[in-house]
């Protein structure tokens, strides 16, 4: 077993351990926020109930709560577009880990002898490249949408 073989398993298995603790991080980060959106909702519904309620308050007061109420919403808008943007990472995620089975499947493919190789084995090569080429594209595509959103964000 050759150590560059060696070298190659290793580095893939670091890889998707990198990817297993990103989408840990990931899943953890997504529960976060939906523990924020749920007391987020609670403070806002009490906020509406004061300004619903309580007419005769002085104008100061519904200022403030008014204040508070739009701080929530802002705050709520911000959680989802981070929310949008990890959804966005678990994509890119899933399809990191699919280009990286269908490169090793690839490449015990193209390590065999072309003398070897079955006509069953070319077509099964052809394939799994032109998976990969898709794969790729639509990881480009989700790239282009990033950078579309945070240069509209700007």
């Amino acid at each position: 077993y050759p150590s560059w073989k060696r070298t190659l398993a290793r580095r893939a298995r670091e890889s998707q351990m990198k990817r297993f603790c990103r989408a840990q991080a990931i899943q953890r980060r997504l529960e976060e926020i939906e523990v924020t959106f749920r007391e987020l909702e609670q403070q806002g519904i009490k906020l509406e109930k004061l300004l619903r309620d309580e007419n005769e308050s002085p104008a100061d007061q519904q200022t403030q709560w008014t204040n508070q109420l739009l701080y929530l919403v802002q705050k709520k808008n911000n959680l989802m577009t981070e929310e949008s943007d990890l959804m966005i990472a678990v994509q890119e995620l899933k399809l990191e880990e699919q280009q990286c089975q269908l490169d090793e499947k690839l490449r015990s493919y193209m390590n065999k002898e072309e003398t070897l190789k079955t006509p069953e084995d070319e077509k099964a090569e052809q394939e799994i490249l032109k998976q990969l080429v898709e794969v790729v594209n639509k990881r480009n595509v989700l790239i282009q949408l990033q950078e579309e959103k945070r240069l509209s964000e700007l």
